[in-house]
């Protein structure tokens, strides 16, 4: 799970590289082609009999995709063009109290003190990367950076659902499985869009470099990413599974710093201690209360 994170954290710097030389909905039917064609050869050749998806299973597998593989993709790789990758990987990890705010409101799960305040530090950490960083500019002339900020929380909501949806389906298909079709989903939801921009895009501009970009994004991040996280979240409680999306901010932080030259402020560091002590007293608390697994388990029961 740490080096599914690992992955994630890296997925910023790459989709900054990517975005500028590849438009958003094009990248993304690319990155979900490849990825899916490679997951299916891959499911073919290991799962037999090949699995057999009952109608709840697609449904499942639709909001999960919709969820957290297009609106995340989406949310992500146009956030980055209007925030800085460091900032992006801090925002995305405050992911474990996101899943309890859903929890919360939609799976009538009560959170304790110490629970609300964890998500406060995170909120505050939040607050922090903007409010002490002298990197106030914007990236993109004429749109302020918090709209960035804004696209970027809206992936963590997208990863959220696509942790909380791959649990419910955990116990019913393998973790290859499970990422194989969110990718081939996510590749149909993406296809028109990227058909669009196809049309107009000159497929002559791109470098060898920036073609592999897109490799790295669909085997890397797609294939091993995704087998390796469902395959951790298959194995223990999501309240524990959460932790291990701290990881993201350290990745992001550490590889935007060495590739992309960054500039480490202070208020990075006061964020990420704060956001990461969020990540802490959530999910220790969490620990001990019923795991999320059984409450979605009686929800579906219902």
């Amino acid at each position: 799970m740490t080096i599914a994170m690992t992955t994630v954290g890296s997925s910023f710097v790459v989709g900054k590289w990517i975005t500028e030389s590849f438009p958003v909905f094009l990248a993304s039917g690319l990155r979900y082609g490849l990825a899916s064609a490679l997951m299916l050869i891959i499911l073919f050749l290991i799962e037999k009999p090949f699995p057999k998806l009952t109608g709840k299973h697609v449904a499942t597998l639709l909001l999960l995709s919709l969820t957290g593989v297009f609106g995340f993709s989406v949310l992500l790789l146009y956030g980055v063009q209007y925030t800085s990758a460091t900032e992006s990987g801090i925002i995305t990890s405050t992911s474990p109290m996101v899943i309890s705010l859903i929890s919360f409101f939609f799976l009538r799960e009560r959170l304790s003190r110490k629970q609300w305040l964890g998500i406060l530090f995170a909120v505050c950490g939040i607050s922090m990367i903007h409010l002490f960083t002298s990197e106030t500019h914007e990236i993109v002339p004429g749109v302020p950076r918090w709209v960035g900020t804004l696209l970027i929380f809206g992936a963590v909501i997208g990863e959220a659902l696509f942790t909380i949806f791959g649990k419910v389906l955990s116990g019913k298909l393998s973790p290859l499985t499970i990422a194989t079709f969110a990718s081939l989903i996510g590749f149909f939801m993406f296809l028109p869009f990227a058909i669009v921009e196809a049309l107009a895009f000159d497929f002559t501009k791109p470098t060898l470099s920036d073609w592999m970009y897109i490799v790295y994004y669909a085997i890397v991040i797609t294939v091993i990413g995704f087998v390796l996280w469902y395959y951790g979240v298959s194995k223990v409680p999501v309240s524990t599974s959460a932790v291990f999306t701290g990881v993201i901010a350290v990745s992001a932080l550490v590889l935007s710093y060495i590739f992309l030259h960054e500039r480490f402020e202070w208020g990075h560091l006061i964020g990420i201690v704060l956001v990461l002590s969020g990540i802490f007293i959530t999910s220790k608390q969490a620990g001990k209360g019923r795991s999320l697994q059984d409450n979605t388990k009686t929800e579906l029961q219902a």
